[in-house]
């Protein structure tokens, strides 16, 4: 196909140097944008036409990004005390249920906060029984209102200390219930608080660690999505709830199913947004950094289009060619939108209605209209 647009190209510039003059004449009469062919060179360059009309175009929208998770999901573990790592119990990738014990720490905290809640919780026995004594007592007058106050003060106060101390036997994964005289434990353990897996180890056995220090890093799968960028220029084309097909680089033929859930209300540096895609076949391939790319159809609209055929890009901008009349045809520049199907979206369809468009023979006439602007 190629050869034969250069042989019809070759014969027309050829056709115009035998008329030469009749060339520069009918040049003169039209602007640097209208080429003017003789009747001759018309039936050379065996054209033909096309009108501007609605079509329905599909596109698919291609796009890329990785996989995560919200940041509930992504816990970091410590301890609300700390003390000396006396075990660890994870590997990175493992598998964790739910309750399963992935540390224990030990250290002579762990059994001062015991005998501090046990020796509260003896002396609040003993003040819960002197303030209800001196309550019965002030109630028959038998004691002052001094002594009463000071046994009801002793035993709020003591009630406060034992319930705090509780809560921070519960914060080291101590239960209250279960601290007595004969159960008093120099370690405490650490519990993974979900199913999920272990994405970052940060200690290991006999290694201090603070209340700061971050033990683990750990991830729930369980609202794990891809985040895909558009650009700017594709955003109007995406609304929640549309369909992807988003697949791995080493794996193209199998395809993850999923729906668009959000959408970024802001534009980045790059110009582009950020959509979030809930996933509907996950699988234990797809893991939280992994890079994907996606594939999105967008609804198919009646749009005014041309077939790609007939527009041609030139110094960057597109163009085609309107006929004016039997042999005259004017470059026209045009904005276009979406591809598919063989056809192009005009953006601007209002100047070319009615008009008829060179589909066949365009390129051409590009060369033509190339050729006489080098002679002018």
């Amino acid at each position: 196909m190629k050869n034969i647009v250069i042989i019809i190209v070759s014969v027309l510039f050829l056709s115009c140097g035998n008329n030469k003059n009749t060339s520069q004449k009918t040049v003169s009469e039209g602007t640097e944008d209208v080429l003017q062919l003789s009747t001759e060179q018309s039936k050379l360059s065996e054209l033909s036409f096309v009108n501007l009309q609605e079509h329905s175009i599909s596109q698919t929208l291609k796009l890329n990004g990785v996989i995560a998770v919200p940041p509930q999901n992504l816990v970091s573990v410590g301890s609300a005390l700390g003390g000396h790592v006396k075990s660890v119990r994870l590997l990175p990738g493992m598998h964790f249920r739910k309750g399963d014990v992935v540390a224990v720490l030990e250290d002579n905290q762990y059994i001062q906060l015991q005998q501090d809640y046990l020796t509260a919780k003896a002396q609040l026995q003993k003040a819960s029984a002197e303030y209800e004594r001196q309550e019965e007592l002030n109630r028959s007058k038998a004691s002052s209102d001094k002594v009463y106050q000071q046994a009801k003060a002793e035993y709020e106060t003591l009630r406060i200390s034992k319930q705090s101390l509780e809560e921070k036997l519960r914060l080291v994964n101590f239960n209250p219930a279960n601290v007595s005289v004969d159960n008093i434990r120099r370690t405490a353990r650490i519990f993974a608080p979900f199913d999920g897996y272990v994405s970052r180890i940060f200690v290991n056995t006999g290694k201090y660690v603070s209340p700061a220090d971050i033990l683990f890093e750990l991830v729930n799968l369980k609202d794990m999505h891809l985040n895909l960028k558009v650009f700017e220029k594709d955003w109007d084309k995406i609304a929640t709830g549309q369909s992807i097909a988003a697949y791995t680089n080493n794996n193209p033929d199998k395809k993850y199913k999923g729906e668009i859930m959000l959408t970024g209300k802001n534009i980045s540096e790059e110009r582009t947004v950020d959509l979030y895609v809930r996933f509907h076949n996950a699988d234990a391939y797809l893991i939280p950094g992994l890079y994907m790319n996606a594939e999105i159809e967008i609804p198919n609209n009646k749009r005014y289009a041309l077939p790609q055929e007939s527009i041609l890009t030139f110094e960057g901008k597109n163009y085609v060619f309107k006929v004016l009349d039997s042999v005259r045809y004017e470059f026209v520049a045009v904005k276009t939108g979406i591809s598919g199907n063989g056809l192009t979206e005009i953006i601007e369809p209002q100047k070319l209605k009615d008009a008829r468009i060179v589909q066949k023979g365009a390129y051409t006439l590009l060369m033509a209209l190339k050729n006489k602007a080098e002679e002018d």
